[in-house]
């Protein structure tokens, strides 16, 4: 009888199953990118200890800029650029739903998560936006990066190119929904702030007495996103230095500064000119007169991954820090467990419905590889810094360093599931 179920199950693990690929196989898949990412930051967390103390904070501080203002665009102009065109981004109009999909349903989530933990008074919605928004930007395009380069990725010899594209190609609709959605619900509880010295909690409903001081308190946190500023009535300027400043008024309060981002420029000017066919003879063919800039890009896109990883690595030689006890331990707990565990089936019921709709470009496996990913990743690192405009960095922080230590196992998790659903 052992030796039947000893039998039974080495087939189980080494047949190919309908995709062509053993569970072995899809588990080696999925688990070693995971791998080589964890060994990266590793080295990231060695340069950044005490020990060695390259990469110290300001080093740090200096390599996130890199990446951010030069590296990411790079990728991102000349991958995106080189994959799409006029019909490609007619058929790709779900990844940019499919980001709305996910920060609704994982708000939901983060919702009912929230209700049932109850955190600290002025973290409720703090914790329902650590739930629901995932990173599907750097994090996925690490994993891609990692998946391609081992030959026998199931995806084919266009895995990074494709790959690269769709990710890039969601970037800007996460830009907008951090600085409008996020900003929004991080904002400061009312009369209070999220700072909370000697166990005294913020005022929910400040008093009168308080209302001279809250008058004088001019903190730009609690400025509301969408305000009406007072227009003087009469003005002796001319009418072009009205339309002027009134661009510039209404520039400031959507804070376009925040959403007109590097990565975003370049996916905005990777999508333009991509899709019109003289710019893209001109720039993105490998015969074109200005290919070496593409090809430049290309250079420095590949650099963004390690670097990205070292940064990453590095940050987490701070530990959790001091806003771990801020949130509470339970409260810490549920929005991991939320982000990691509740929110990715939801993306897959999500997905496969899509596709049953008919919805998603046929036989278009990496298509809904990037659509899981982005269900499937860990709290948004940008949203940290959203949090930080707002005044509770510290406990962002914190989350950002609880969830990607534990997302190193969930992800390996989900990906083999994903596989396996996949081929």
């Amino acid at each position: 009888m052992a030796d039947r179920v000893q039998r039974l199950l080495i087939q189980v693990l080494t047949e190919p199953q309908k995709g062509g690929q053993s569970l072995i196989g899809s588990i080696k898949i999925a688990v070693l990118p995971i791998a080589k990412v964890f060994t990266v930051c590793f080295l990231g967390f060695l340069m950044a200890s005490k020990y060695v103390n390259i990469l110290n904070a300001n080093g740090r501080k200096l390599l996130n800029g890199l990446v951010f203002t030069l590296l990411l665009p790079c990728l991102i102009f000349s991958q995106l650029g080189q994959a799409i065109t006029l019909p490609k981004m007619l058929e790709w109009w779900f990844i940019p739903v499919n980001v709305i999909l996910a920060t609704i349903s994982g708000s939901l989530i983060g919702l009912v998560v929230a209700t049932i933990v109850r955190p600290p008074y002025p973290y409720f919605n703090f914790t329902i936006v650590q739930i629901g928004i995932g990173n599907i930007g750097n994090v996925p395009l690490v994993l891609i990066a990692a998946l391609c380069r081992d030959k026998s990725n199931p995806f084919g010899d266009t895995c990074a190119q494709d790959g690269n594209a769709y990710i890039s190609f969601g970037q800007w609709v996460g830009a907008i929904v951090l600085y409008t959605y996020v900003f929004h619900m991080l904002a400061p509880p009312p009369g209070g702030t999220f700072d909370v010295e000697d166990g005294a909690l913020p005022i929910k409903y400040p008093s009168r007495n308080d209302n001279n001081a809250l008058d004088n308190d001019d903190a730009p946190e609690e400025t509301p996103l969408l305000g009406v500023e007072d227009i003087p009535a009469h003005s002796s300027s001319s009418k072009q230095d009205t339309v002027k400043d009134f661009l510039k008024f209404l520039y400031e309060k959507l804070k376009l500064k925040q959403i007109i981002q590097p990565p975003i420029i370049a996916s905005v000017l990777a999508i333009f000119f991509g899709c019109v066919p003289f710019f893209r003879n001109l720039i993105f063919t490998s015969d074109s007169p200005l290919y070496f800039f593409t090809d430049s890009c290309l250079i420095l896109g590949e650099a963004m991954i390690p670097c990205i990883l070292l940064a990453l690595g590095g940050n987490l030689v701070d530990g959790p820090g001091p806003g771990s006890a801020r949130i509470g331990a339970r409260t810490m707990a549920a929005i991991v467990f939320g982000r990691l565990v509740l929110v990715p089936p939801t993306g897959l019921g999500i997905v496969m419905l899509a596709d049953k709709l008919g919805f998603l470009p046929p036989d278009d496996k990496m298509f809904r590889f990037v659509l899981l990913l982005q269900h499937t990743m860990p709290t948004s690192v940008l949203s940290g810094a959203v949090a930080s405009l707002r005044g509770c960095g510290k406990e962002s922080a914190s989350v950002l360093f609880w969830v990607h230590i534990f997302a190193v196992l969930s992800m390996a998790g989900w990906i083999v599931i994903y596989l396996n659903i996949l081929f």
